[in-house]
């Protein structure tokens, strides 16, 4: 019963109403959260090392998935900011 409310849990966050960027940094932050609490877990043998790996490897993902969306290009002006613009 708990396998099947997490699992209605997780497919309703996913179909909730998002832009294409919160979809994407969500993905991101699934994938590198599994991946950090695996890697994590099996590192240190321990739930504190799965948690840890966990959180991180979901920040880590969101941001690098946010970071690398297609279409989205950027220049720096003079002043050293970085202005994003839509690629062509």
């Amino acid at each position: 019963m708990l396998k099947f409310f997490a699992m209605a849990v997780m497919a309703l966050t996913l179909a909730g109403c998002e832009t294409a960027r919160q979809d994407r940094q969500l993905g991101g932050a699934l994938i590198g959260g599994g991946s950090g609490a695996l890697i994590g877990g099996l590192a240190t043998r321990s739930a504190g090392g799965a948690v840890a790996g966990g959180l991180i490897g979901a920040a880590a993902g969101a941001i690098i998935a946010d970071s690398t969306r297609p279409g989205r290009c950027y220049y720096v002006t003079r002043s050293g900011y970085r202005r994003y613009v839509r690629c062509r």
